[in-house]
C-alpha cells in the first residue's frame, strides 16, 4: 500500500486556518474585566482605549490580560510614541511569561455612541495582521444604572468584503442583501475565573446578600440619563436627515442628466436621419467625451448605516430605561400605600 504523502508544517497550518470554526464566545478573565472597568471609569467621560491579549482557541477567543494605552493627542510623532509604547509593553510582558498575543482592543463609550467610521477602520487595520479580533466596548455611564454595560463586537464577513472593495452603493448592497443591522456582530461574553480566585471571592463575600449594584438598580432619578440619550438621538436624526438630503440631491442630478441624455439622443437621431437622406455616414449615438454621459458617483451609504445603528441603539436604551423606571415607580407607589 502506498504511503500517504507527507505535508509540511506550513501546509498543515494553512489547512487548519482554512477550516477554523466561526467565533462563538469571548472568554474574559475576571481580572481583565476589572482592569477595563477601572481604566474606563477613572477617565470618564473621556474616552480611553487599551490592548487585549490572549489566545485564539477554536471557536473561543480567550482574553487573559490587557493594558491601557496612554492618552494622546492626534499627532504623528505622538502616534509613533504610542506604537513604541505598545511594542515595549508587549516585550516586557513576554519577558515575564505573560500572554502577549494581541486579540483585539477595548475602548470606553458614552451612552453607546461607538458606531463610527473610525471603529471600522481600526477593525480593518487589525484584520490585516490578526485573523480574528474583537473590540470590547464598556459604557461607564450605563453601568451607573446598575447594569454591566460590556459587549464584544466584530465586523461581519460580508460587510468587510464590501468595505475592502469600497462598494457601498445601492446595487451592491441589494446584491449582498446587506442592511444596517449586518455591520456589527455581537459575540457572547463569558467571564471566567480560576478556582483559586473563585475561592477567594467566596471568602470575601459579605454576609448580606444585597450589594451596591442592587441599590443602584433602585435609583429613581433617571432624568439625566434620559436627557442625554434624547440629545444624542436628536443629533443623530439631524445627521440622518443630512445624509438623506445628499441622496435626494444625487437623484435630482441623475434625473436631470438622464433628461439631457434623452434630448441629446433625439437630436443626434434626427441629425443621422438627415445624413442618411443625404447619403452621408451616420454619427455614433453615444459620445463618451460628452459630459452628460459621464456617470455620476453615487454617495456611500456607510454613514447612513452607521447613523441608523446609533439611532436604534439610543431608542433601545430609552425604551429599556423608561420601562425600568415605570417598574420602580409602581414598586415605590405600592410600598407607600
Amino acid at each position: 500500500m502506498a504511503a500517504a504523502p507527507s505535508r509540511s508544517f506550513l501546509q498543515v497550518a494553512a489547512t487548519e486556518e482554512a477550516v477554523a470554526p466561526p467565533l462563538r464566545v469571548v472568554q474574559i478573565e475576571g481580572l481583565v474585566v476589572l482592569k477595563i472597568i477601572k481604566h474606563c471609569t477613572e477617565f470618564s467621560p473621556s474616552l480611553v482605549t487599551g490592548q487585549l491579549l490572549g489566545l485564539d482557541v477554536g471557536s473561543v477567543l480567550e482574553v487573559t490580560n490587557c493594558f491601557p494605552f496612554p492618552m494622546r493627542e492626534e499627532d504623528e510623532e505622538i502616534e509613533a510614541d504610542g506604537a513604541n509604547y505598545q511594542l515595549e509593553m508587549m516585550r516586557c510582558l513576554r519577558e515575564v511569561n505573560v500572554d502577549n498575543n494581541t486579540v483585539g482592543w477595548y475602548q470606553s463609550t458614552l451612552l453607546g455612541s461607538f458606531q463610527t467610521v473610525e471603529l471600522i477602520e481600526t477593525f480593518m487595520n487589525y484584520q490585516e495582521n490578526i485573523r480574528r479580533c474583537v473590540c470590547i466596548i464598556y459604557d461607564p455611564s450605563k453601568s451607573n444604572q446598575g447594569v454591566l454595560a460590556l459587549k464584544a463586537l466584530k465586523l461581519s464577513d460580508s460587510f468587510m468584503e464590501l468595505y475592502r472593495n469600497s462598494d457601498f452603493n445601492g446595487e451592491k448592497l441589494r446584491e449582498k442583501n446587506l442592511t444596517w443591522v449586518d455591520i456589527f456582530e455581537e459575540i457572547p461574553i463569558k467571564v471566567s475565573n480560576s478556582a483559586l480566585v473563585s475561592a477567594f471571592m467566596t471568602e470575601l463575600e459579605p454576609d448580606s446578600p444585597v450589594t451596591q449594584c442592587d441599590y443602584d438598580r433602585l435609583q429613581l432619578s433617571t432624568n439625566p440619563f434620559m436627557e442625554r440619550n434624547m440629545e444624542f438621538l436628536i443629533e443623530c436624526m439631524d445627521d440622518l436627515s443630512m445624509e438623506q438630503q445628499k441622496f435626494q440631491f444625487y437623484y435630482r442630478n441623475l434625473s436631470r442628466q438622464q433628461a439631457q441624455q434623452q434630448t441629446w439622443l433625439q437630436k443626434r437621431r434626427s441629425e443621422n436621419m438627415a445624413r442618411k437622406a443625404a447619403g452621408e455616414e451616420a454619427l455614433p449615438e453615444e459620445d463618451p467625451s460628452n459630459p452628460i454621459f459621464k456617470p455620476l458617483p453615487e454617495p456611500s451609504r456607510l454613514d447612513s448605516f452607521l447613523i441608523t445603528n446609533q439611532v436604534s441603539n439610543y431608542c433601545n436604551q430609552i425604551n429599556s430605561v423608561a420601562g425600568q423606571s415605570f417598574s420602580r415607580l409602581y414598586l415605590m407607589k405600592a410600598l407607600h400605600e
